[in-house]
């Protein structure tokens, strides 16, 4: 079974999954946003200005209503939409950003392992450092359980009085 594999659709599939992880960076899908963020403003400044401009002969007496006008109020919701959407990236960037920075804190070192004994770096933990950090993680999620299970416990006895049922 001699599988040989074409580089062009190798280098197909690298630009595939690569394109798939961008659609999922914040940070990538902020960078594609701006250029459409800009041109709506653009559009949304031009329509506006065609507009007071159009209201002003009208006032003047100068133009009938008769011709139509682009509606300012479709581009404002437009543009309002792509600001939203780019708040959401940030939102989701920063919220990557916190985890990876929780992440570092709580779990800081690689352990090193027999099966990859090359990968071992001057920054990594003994395995008895590992389990220890582990361990003390498990007592806090314990402790953590602990308080839920005794504030629903809390929580379940104070139901309504008897007689008000």
């Amino acid at each position: 079974f001699g599988l040989k594999l074409n580089p062009a659709s190798i280098q197909q599939q690298q630009q595939q999954q690569l394109s798939q992880q961008q659609d999922f960076d914040p940070v990538h899908r902020f960078k594609m946003l701006i250029p459409q963020l800009k041109e709506s403003l653009q559009n949304l400044m031009k329509i506006a200005s065609m507009n007071l401009s159009y209201n002003t002969s009208i006032d003047n007496g100068i133009k009938s209503s008769d011709t139509s006008v682009q509606r300012f109020d479709k581009s404002l919701e437009e543009f309002y939409a792509l600001c939203d959407q780019l708040e959401l990236c940030l939102r989701l960037a920063y919220e990557c950003l916190s985890q990876s920075i929780d992440s570092a804190k709580h779990s800081p070192n690689l352990v090193p392992t027999a099966t990859k004994p090359d990968t071992v770096q001057t920054e990594s933990m003994s395995y008895a450092q590992y389990l220890t950090m582990i361990k003390s993680q498990i007592s806090c999620a314990k402790d953590i359980h602990n308080a839920l299970l005794e504030c629903s416990k809390k929580i379940a006895g104070k139901g309504p009085p008897q007689g008000m049922m």
